[in-house]
């Protein structure tokens, strides 16, 4: 087994093409945090994962954050959710989870804070906007997020707004994939100027296994990285 066979090894890999990334960017390498994204993966490969010091661990569905939160409590680790939300998981959410980066529309923002109420609790969330014409892809338009934020920041004190958060255009076209990124960094940059009251926008997550380099270039603060880090997954990755 070679040292990229490794977790260590891999970890180091993606670490070194984010400080190169950054580099090109002329940004400091700290200006970009790494969302280990654990989906599918087993109890084993997040234990490995703490011993090389992660401690944050996106998913896409609920029901895995609760079993993997129950089988490691005490172990101090935050449950990142990026995946699609459906309504009727926001208690699951609300309850089990540390950020949701998937926030996409007001009936979600709506479900998020009356469960968030009956549990006590406070949530950070990233809106997720859509860059991409592929239908596959979630997201709010562009255009409606302006209001949405306005929206959240007076009837949702329960949701703490971070920043944005989009997934690029499924193409070997690197400038399709940049226009997606650039296209979420521009919008931050405008919305920047309303200085919403409650509304943090320092945050842009984009950037995956396979784009993340383009993404830091363009501005991301957070790239989610799966089989990067992990390894192969067992059954094709449909983000």
């Amino acid at each position: 087994m070679t040292v990229v066979d490794t977790m260590a090894g891999r970890l180091a890999q993606i670490q070194q093409r984010i400080a190169d990334a950054c580099a090109r960017a002329g940004r400091p390498p700290e200006s970009v945090t790494l969302l280990p994204v654990s989906k599918t993966f087993g109890i084993d490969a997040i234990r490995e994962a703490m011993a090389l010091g992660l401690t944050r661990f996106g998913e896409n569905k609920t029901q895995e954050i609760r079993q993997k939160a129950a089988a490691l409590a005490g172990e101090g680790l935050q449950w990142v959710l990026i995946g699609h939300l459906q309504t009727n998981k926001a208690r699951d959410a609300a309850r089990d989870a540390t950020e949701v980066q998937s926030l996409d529309r007001v009936e979600l923002a709506e479900a998020l804070h009356r469960r968030l109420v009956n549990e006590g609790r406070s949530l950070d969330v990233l809106v997720q906007v859509k860059t991409s014409s592929e239908p596959s892809k979630y997201g709010m338009a562009p255009g409606d997020v302006p209001a949405f934020l306005r929206r959240i920041a007076a009837d949702f004190p329960t949701l703490h707004v971070r920043g944005l958060m989009t997934l690029a255009v499924n193409s070997p076209d690197p400038d399709q994939v940049r226009a997606c990124f650039r296209a979420l960094r521009e919008l931050r940059d405008r919305l920047r100027q309303d200085n919403l009251p409650g509304v943090s926008l320092d945050r842009l997550s984009m950037g995956m296994s396979g784009d993340f380099e383009l993404a830091i270039e363009e501005g991301s603060t957070e790239v989610r990285i799966g089989t990067a880090v992990f390894g192969a997954r067992a059954y094709p990755d449909p983000q």
